[in-house]
């Protein structure tokens, strides 16, 4: 009897045991998908915004080939993930680069966040510490966007962006750990080193 009862007591102590090791590697499993999920990859994708109308001067909209070109942008960044695509969006507050990414944002129900192009510090920071891991879409200008990936630590080589040039995207990988890489790429219209109509030779603007 004695033997019995001994030998079920081991037999308990031995299925809690179990149990502790299970609980203790699920923990630790489910700690680990936890970490690695939070230092995953951050993946930024800069454009410039497309091209824009002549009037008005101060703050126009964009031309019939930006609103084109506007359309195949969110083309592209709707599948930009084969999960759910573009996380966040920002965009300088002008109607040019909003009116860029609203098509982008109607898509994939997102506000447009916007930043003030003066500031690349502050629009980095809250980017990187708001969707760490996430996929964002920033939209600015032909003068904001090297200086932008610059900030970064991504490439410092961005060549000159040209006045009529529209068809730039630029993907910066920032991972938890290693180098930032940056990859150019180019969408819609191509720019043949002149204005894409003979409307846009009026243009004063250039960023």
């Amino acid at each position: 009897m004695r033997n019995g009862i001994s030998d079920l007591e081991r037999r308990k102590k031995r299925r809690r045991r179990r149990i502790q090791v299970i609980i203790i590697y699920t923990a630790i499993a489910i700690g680990l998908a936890w970490f690695f999920e939070s230092q995953a990859t951050t993946t930024m994708i800069f454009v410039r915004h497309a091209e824009k109308a002549l009037t008005p001067v101060d703050d126009p909209s964009l031309s019939p080939a930006g609103e084109a070109r506007a359309a195949e942008l969110a083309r592209q960044m709707v599948d930009a993930d084969v999960v759910a695509g573009v996380d966040a969006i920002y965009s300088t507050p002008y109607k040019r680069t909003v009116d860029t990414v609203q098509p982008v944002a109607d898509l994939l129900g997102l506000e447009v966040n916007l930043y003030d192009p003066d500031d690349n510090e502050a629009v980095l920071a809250k980017i990187l510490k708001e969707h760490k891991g996430k996929i964002i879409l920033v939209v600015g200008h032909s003068d904001t966007l090297p200086t932008l990936i610059a900030d970064l630590g991504a490439s410092k080589l961005v060549p000159p962006i040209a006045e009529f040039e529209y068809d730039n995207i630029y993907v910066v990988a920032i991972p938890w750990f290693g180098k930032t890489k940056t990859i150019r790429m180019r969408y819609g219209a191509p720019y043949k080193g002149e204005p894409a109509d003979a409307s846009d030779k009026a243009m004063e603007m250039t960023n």
